[in-house]
């Protein structure tokens, strides 16, 4: 069974995202990285996170940014398709706007 990374409990800062276990806002993390700050040094200062916890939620930073990468550039492929695509489907009554 996999640790819990996250918590959203109303009850714990109005339903902030926070490292479970913690009332540590993952924000923070992205604040201190920012920043210019080590994962270390963010460690230090919220001894309440783990190591893991850090790394779980940077994994899943990044899984989520290659897929809104990859919706932006199905997005960006099907208006330059259908552009130059669209006087000549019009044309034919195979598509129309």
């Amino acid at each position: 069974m996999e640790k819990r990374i996250i918590n959203i409990d109303p009850e714990i800062l109005g339903g902030t995202l926070v490292f479970y276990g913690t009332r540590v806002p993952i924000k923070n993390l992205f604040d201190y990285l920012e920043t210019g700050e080590s994962i270390d040094y963010f460690l230090d200062d919220f001894s309440g996170v783990q190591r893991e916890q850090v790394i779980k939620i940077l994994e899943m930073s990044q899984s989520s940014l290659k897929l809104r990468q990859i919706s932006c550039m199905k997005i960006l492929l099907d208006e330059c398709f259908t552009n130059q695509l669209k006087p000549h489907l019009v044309e034919h009554e195979v598509y129309r706007f």
